[in-house]
């Protein structure tokens, strides 16, 4: 268990984030398409999971935005937005703002995921949702990098993650 912060007061994940070094855990989760996507499906790309807790608050937003600005920079590499929000507004807010650089996908019909690398929020107003946390992986799915947010409010380290890259 992780603690972090939502506005100054402390709150828990239900686990820790992958290791460095180790392999990643496999998933499932939900394109916009409303297709299960995989680990397996980026095999051979180099990945930075963007886990927020949804695409419907401004830091979450900007997280998206900034990313996509600079994934083009790699293009071996996958940026994949992960967030509880459905599909169809993941999808709505990715066309507003222009963002083709990047993946969105959901949790919609597991919280396996958030489990699974370490992130579901467990207690307090955000319970249900993941922390905001960045997990880099390269192209053989070996974590690189791993940030987990202290503060839900702030943005992650851009530059580390795409750095282990």
């Amino acid at each position: 268990m992780a603690t972090i912060t939502f506005k100054g007061a402390e709150i828990h994940t239900n686990g820790d984030l992958p290791a460095q070094g180790q392999k990643a855990p496999d998933f499932t989760l939900t394109s916009g398409e409303l297709r299960d996507v995989t680990l397996a499906d980026f095999a051979g790309k180099k990945k930075v999971l963007n886990i927020v807790p949804s695409l419907d608050t401004g830091v979450c937003q900007k997280s998206a935005r900034e990313f996509n600005q600079r994934a083009s920079a790699h293009p071996d590499a996958v940026v994949l937005n992960v967030s509880a929000d459905l599909p169809f507004a993941q999808q709505r807010f990715c066309a507003a703002e222009g963002l083709d650089q990047v993946q969105s996908l959901s949790m919609m019909r597991s919280k396996d995921f958030a489990k699974d690398y370490g992130v579901l929020i467990t207690d307090g107003p955000m319970a249900g949702l993941t922390a905001r946390a960045v997990v880099v992986l390269d192209e053989n799915d070996t974590v690189k990098y791993t940030q987990l947010v202290p503060e839900i409010g702030q943005e992650p380290d851009y530059e580390a993650a795409l750095k282990a890259l």
